[in-house]
């Protein structure tokens, strides 16, 4: 090992704080350890341009670029593979996908209860249009997307019944669509149970109740404006077509609105702070329960059948719920093996060093910091998600050089990837929100089909929160350290 390569260990052994987990050596320096990363970055980009993105496409992407950093490491390869175990074997990630699990039967459950037509009743029943009917979607998305902690979940339903709806009742395409997204994103940044939240306070190592009671101040902020503009410019020409109209009010009741117990009941516990995992396993026992009460037929919970060609299958609320998380949990466990090998090749250390000569002491530039490595990398990544996950390791370095509280640090971590999650036209949500009105315009024809280009500007809730966080970061407002005993403490004045 020559000089350079000696200098690189001792940076990178200095980095990770650990000399026996061991050393990995790039051609090329450190960064050329950002390889998989980049590429995959790459190949995201690719995809969402091509509009060809899946999560199973994004997975390979991933593999390939694993397999691209082998040939670039100088170190013995079994050490690379040794590393990438390690980095998936991390408690971050493992806890982010039995959280993901719990979450996902839970989500399934609420949807299999008939909560989304219950929603939806409500809003048939105010009697509202044009742009009241866009505000009252961006708050029965809201509602929802907080209720199961799924943003994906809500672009979906919403965009499959509401979307037809707020049509016929006047609201404008584009803006209705932007509504659908923007409820999206408050109940993704807000939800005790959603994955952003999960990987938010879990990689800043901050429990998931306090960060969310510290980041409603935030949440709401950007909510009263985004609902004032979307009443404001939500209306459009109202549809004729009376019998689509008298054919979604009739898939619609109000019984399914009794599933919002089990959510109030898991939105309790998880605020008072019991762990997670008991909020969510007692809200999925009580939606059982829930749905026996109501009549819905227990297969839509678990059913084991054989299918059409003679084999065993399984399928109901429950088998959707996890199945809807196996590729995002692959996908996660070898990002954080990719950003373990930056680790171990010292990579993250220079980027912080990096950043720390740019911000010289000032807890403001910290901040900026931490806010633009987050939108950069959101950019590129386009499950927000899998953005956080990648931005988590960063943001936790650069904040506890300033002692900056966990809370603090999850929040911006979270508010930056929900938004922008929902905003690119090549992000995920964007294109399934495309995708999803696409599909209902084959069952009503009256339905136009609004391009991902065509509603990013709209989407008030997401360019609010951004904005909210910019100046927080500015001005300070809401800014805590982290105390003796991880209280947080207000900034002398």
């Amino acid at each position: 090992m020559n000089e350079e390569d000696k200098k690189q260990q001792q940076d990178a052994e200095e980095a990770i704080g650990k000399k026996d987990i061991g050393f990995l050596a790039f051609r090329g320096g450190p960064f050329t350890a950002t390889l998989p990363l980049v590429f995959f970055i790459i190949w995201a980009i690719s995809l969402s341009v091509t509009k060809l993105v899946t999560e199973e496409a994004l997975v390979l992407g991933m593999v390939i670029g694993v397999a691209i950093g082998l040939f670039f490491c100088k170190s013995a390869w079994k050490d690379y593979a040794q590393g990438l175990v390690e980095g998936m074997a991390q408690p971050i990630g493992i806890i982010a996908v039995i959280a993901w699990f719990w979450a996902g039967m839970f989500a399934k459950l609420l949807a299999a209860g008939g909560l989304v037509e219950g929603l939806i009743w409500v809003g048939f029943e105010t009697g509202l249009e044009g742009g009241f009917i866009a505000g009252l979607t961006f708050l029965l998305a809201g509602v929802f997307s907080t209720a199961v902690g799924t943003g994906y979940g809500t672009v979906a339903t919403f965009g499959i019944l509401m979307f037809p709806a707020g049509i016929i009742l006047g609201a404008d395409p584009v803006i209705l669509l932007a509504a659908i997204l923007s409820g999206a994103v408050f109940g993704d940044n807000l939800a005790p149970v959603s994955d952003t939240t999960i990987v938010s306070a879990t990689t800043q190592e901050a429990d998931v109740p306090g960060v969310v009671r510290s980041r409603f101040k935030y949440s709401i902020t950007a909510a009263i404006p985004a609902l004032i503009l979307f009443v404001i410019f939500g209306g459009g020409e109202q549809s004729g077509n009376e019998e689509a109209f008298r054919q979604l009010q009739e898939q619609v009741t109000p019984t399914g609105l009794l599933m919002l117990l089990p959510f109030a009941i898991v939105l309790i516990l998880a605020l008072s702070g019991r762990h997670l995992l008991t909020s969510l396993t007692i809200g999925i026992v009580s939606s059982i329960l829930m749905i026996i009460v109501i009549g819905v037929p227990l297969r839509k919970v678990l059913h084991i059948y054989r299918n059409d060609a003679g084999e065993a299958a399984i399928g109901g609320a429950l088998m959707s719920g996890i199945g809807g998380y196996f590729n995002m949990a692959i996908l996660i466990l070898f990002i954080l093996a990719a950003a373990h090998l930056m680790e171990l090749a010292g990579t993250m250390e220079t980027i912080k060093n990096f950043f720390l000569k740019i911000i010289n002491g000032v807890v403001k530039r910290a901040e900026l910091s931490i806010f633009a490595i987050v939108a950069f990398l959101n950019v590129f990544i386009t499950i927000n998600t899998a953005a956080e996950i990648t931005a988590g390791p960063f943001v936790r370095k650069i904040g506890k050089e300033f002692n900056i509280h966990p809370y603090r640090r999850a929040n911006f971590l979270d508010t930056v990837s929900s938004s922008l999650g929902y905003i690119f036209p090549w992000s995920g949500g964007v294109l399934l929100a495309w995708a999803t009105i696409k599909g209902a315009a084959k069952d009503y024809d009256f339905l136009p089909v609004v391009g991902p280009t065509e509603v990013f500007p709209f989407v008030f809730q997401g360019w609010f929160l951004l904005l909210v966080m910019f100046i927080s970061a500015i001005t300070g407002w809401g800014l805590r350290y982290a105390g003796k005993d991880g209280e947080e403490i207000k900034p002398e004045k």
